[in-house]
């Protein structure tokens, strides 16, 4: 990642950092790197910066932040490289991103760990933080290496992709994350009972012939982290949530006070079952696509705080991971450059506020996982993203630039564009935001 510019001047934009109640038409200075300033409109000299963009009818935020994606690096460059999967991240507005362990090898030791660190140093275009595994080669069978992991820059840990089954194991690895300080991320699905389902179980799954995935394989493993959490009083996020009955043993850990906390993904909130006609394997995830009832009370616990997070569960997978049966092809969709105007419709439609769709894209993100990031605080470091949120383009395969190509959306009409993306101050991503003027200091 490119060390920071000198001085820039952000000028005319909508600024809204909810981590401040902040919302007003200004000016953004970032001076060195950092957030030197943030004044009405014209309070700021032209002067004192080196460039100055022309951020006009556009939104100036925070930094986002994605806590869940899937970098896959090392051993499966195939599907995406640490430098691919962060320029799309930079493309879809995130400054920070943290990935998960399910690579090869798993990152379930401090060498791999510090592998990534190192790679992401050298070949990020945006902040990359490690996700440590709970379990060695994510086997459910003994704990990794927790603490060296952590020491070595892990910001939580997680099998995701694959469910923690032995209930003592995780409770130990509870135990673990408390004590290191870490949040542990859980994949909630009893796997026994998922068995070979590839969609969601309902009149749907036995009318298309497809082995059905319950809601219920999702909602006992969430009320099992609650109790372990409940145990251990251990940090525990949910990934992913997807069902109406998990959000409900949500609320209630809530109410009891527990450190629970929970995400949403876009296509989660976007998708239903019903896309599944088709039996496109772009449509295929885990947690898969739920019921018109699901994505409602999903929508809805978004809108209210009660899931704090969106997260993306970027998961790239080559042709041939996808190329097959439906019920053989591989779970997961790219997502990192079409989070925004996805879930952005929410805010266009008067679904989720525009406060509470920036607060999970960034501050809450940077509080679970500990990051001093996702807000615009004098002196912070200078990570801001730019939309401009009533633009229309259209994702096509022209657009990606992930190395994988297994979006359901590919061909949808989209609103909200990134036309900015900073880290540390410096432009790591620029599309159409006008330069009005270049300075000689």
């Amino acid at each position: 990642m490119a060390e920071h510019a000198s001085s820039v001047l952000i000028r005319g934009g909508r600024i809204i950092d909810p981590s401040q109640n902040k919302d007003f038409i200004g000016d953004l200075w970032l001076e060195d790197g950092k957030i030197a300033a943030l004044e009405r409109s014209g309070k700021i000299p032209s002067a004192r910066a080196k460039t100055v963009y022309d951020a006009k009818g556009c939104w100036v935020l925070p930094g986002l932040i994605d806590l869940h994606v899937h970098l896959r690096e090392p051993g499966l460059e195939y599907k995406e490289t640490i430098e691919t999967g962060t320029r799309a991240a930079t493309a879809g507005g995130f400054t920070s991103v943290a990935c998960m362990a399910n690579t090869m090898p798993v990152n379930d030791s401090p060498s791999i760990t510090a592998f990534i660190r190192e790679k992401a140093r050298t070949s990020a275009a945006c902040r990359v933080f490690p996700v440590g595994a709970v379990s060695k080669g994510l086997k459910g069978e003994e704990l990794a290496e927790i603490g060296g992991m952590v020491a070595e820059g892990a910001k939580a840990i997680s099998d995701d992709g694959m469910p923690v089954m032995n209930s003592y194991l995780m409770r130990k690895a509870m135990d673990y994350s408390k004590a290191f300080g870490v949040p542990i991320i859980s994949h909630a699905e009893d796997s026994n009972l998922v068995g070979q389902g590839v969609m969601n179980e309902s009149a749907l799954s036995a009318e298309l012939g497809l082995r059905g995935n319950p809601a219920a394989a999702e909602e006992i493993l969430v009320a099992r982290e609650i109790a372990l959490c409940r145990l251990t009083q251990a940090p525990v996020h949910i990934a992913h949530v997807s069902t109406a009955v998990a959000l409900e043993h949500i609320r209630r850990a809530k109410d009891a006070g527990l450190p629970v906390t929970a995400e949403a993904s876009p296509h989660h909130l976007i998708l239903t079952e019903e896309t599944v006609r088709d039996y496109h394997t772009n449509f295929k995830m885990a947690p898969p696509l739920r019921s018109e009832k699901d994505v409602r009370a999903l929508r809805e616990a978004v809108a209210e705080g009660l899931v704090e997070i969106i997260a993306t569960d970027h998961a790239p997978h080559g042709v041939t991971d996808k190329s097959v049966e439906f019920d053989q092809a591989a779970n997961g969709i790219i997502g990192l450059q079409t989070a925004v105007p996805l879930t952005l419709r929410l805010v266009h439609d008067h679904v989720v506020s525009l406060k509470r769709w920036i607060e999970a894209l960034t501050i809450a993100p940077a509080r679970l996982l500990n990051l001093p990031y996702g807000t615009l605080r004098k002196g912070r470091d200078a990570d801001v993203t730019i939309i401009n949120p009533s633009e229309n383009w259209i994702w096509d395969e022209s657009c990606v630039l992930s190395k994988s190509r297994n979006s359901p959306f590919l061909g949808w009409k989209m609103k909200g564009q990134i036309k900015a993306t900073f880290v540390s101050g410096r432009p790591v991503f620029l599309q159409g935001l006008k330069i009005t003027r270049l300075g000689d200091n």
